[in-house]
């Protein structure tokens, strides 16, 4: 009968352990900050006719996140009025601020205009796309 001699099995190496840790933890940031710049979708679509609020809670030069409906409005310059999705192109994060004539993400802080939703600060690509709304006397409305 032959004899066989049995060996315990070898644990990973460290670098093995550490390398596999550090590929988990990568994958679970990447599915955390969304897919791609392709931000818009169908069913997050804010509900045409929604009273979002009064034209006084819009500061000349600013604006107001109304999160409950997904749309940020802005008062670029007095009187005039503009409306954007409050998910940035970039990771699909909701804004957060505004100041000093920009929307700003708190993801990767991207920026964006007040006055037309453009890029003015990366890494997001593409503008925040234009809601449309209707002011009626000090009335704001999703159109």
């Amino acid at each position: 009968m032959a004899s066989e001699s049995i060996h315990p099995a070898s644990a990973p190496s460290r670098r093995v352990v550490v390398a596999a840790v550090g590929a988990a933890g990568l994958a679970l940031t990447l599915n955390a900050c969304g897919s791609g710049d392709d931000a818009s979708s169908s069913s997050d679509a804010p509900a045409a006719g929604s009273v979002l609020g009064k034209t006084s809670d819009i500061p000349e030069g600013g604006g107001k996140i109304f999160k409950d409906s997904g749309v940020v409005v802005t008062q670029p310059t007095a009187g005039q009025f503009k409306a954007f999705s409050s998910k940035c192109t970039h990771q699909g994060c909701a804004v957060t601020g505004i100041a000093d004539g920009v929307i700003t993400c708190p993801c990767h802080k991207s920026e964006f205009s007040v006055a037309d939703g453009s890029v003015k600060k990366g890494p997001a690509t593409q503008p925040l796309p234009e809601e449309k709304i209707t002011v009626s006397g000090d009335s704001i409305t999703l159109a």
